[in-house]
């Protein structure tokens, strides 16, 4: 078997918006696959799997600092909603993008795949 990659989607009620955030403030490589529809190249990944009482998946962005990297994804305009968080896994906060797209991010505490 030779799965070799994840596609991930974010839908939105701004897709240039959110495309031009992970093109300039992201920096993430990309493909125009017709008429500016970008498809990125994401950062190395990793998949954990948790019980849960309904099916369902998230995505979350990690970082090595926390506080550097929210600093400077302010400066760069991204906004947040909430505060700062301490759990188990490690440190979060919500980042929201284009369209009231809400991603975690967050500096992990545990061992990572990658």
């Amino acid at each position: 078997m030779a799965i070799t990659g994840v596609h991930a989607l974010f839908h939105t009620s701004e897709p240039e918006a959110l495309r031009a955030v992970l093109r300039d403030v992201f920096g993430w490589h990309h493909v125009d696959a017709h008429d500016g529809w970008l498809i990125f190249a994401l950062p190395p990944a990793e998949l954990a799997v948790h019980p849960g009482d309904q099916p369902r998946h998230e995505l979350s962005l990690m970082c090595d600092d926390l506080d550097a990297t929210v600093a400077e994804l302010r400066d760069r305009g991204i906004e947040f909603r909430g505060d700062r968080q301490t759990a188990g896994f490690g440190v979060a906060i919500t980042i929201v993008l284009p369209g009231d797209v809400e991603v975690m991010l967050y500096q992990p505490r545990h061992v990572t795949a990658i």
